[in-house]
């Protein structure tokens, strides 16, 4: 395998990644701080409070992109299958 071409892979491979996994964890990010503002207005001091909640958006975030998600990675897996002629040299 050439190196450039590893290095490209490596490089598409992380940044798929990153677009696939940011939506989920901005929504988790989004929940707790909301979650926490909350908390600190009420003086509600339940750690355990804030997992359901982000659990529950989490789980509505991949329904709602689950057809994204899925559209990705097979763009993905189709470009990569495409290039493993190119890999074997």
């Amino acid at each position: 395998m050439n190196p450039d071409l590893a290095i490209e892979l490596f490089k598409l491979t992380m940044f798929k990644a990153l677009i696939l996994v940011a939506p989920f964890l901005a929504a988790a990010l989004i929940t707790g701080l909301v979650i926490s503002l909350i908390q600190s207005v009420t003086s509600l001091q339940e750690q355990t409070l804030v997992f359901i909640p982000k659990l529950l958006v989490t789980v509505g975030v991949f329904l709602f992109l689950s057809p994204w998600v899925v559209r990705t990675l097979t763009e993905f897996t189709i470009t990569c299958i495409a290039r493993m002629a190119d890999m074997a040299h």
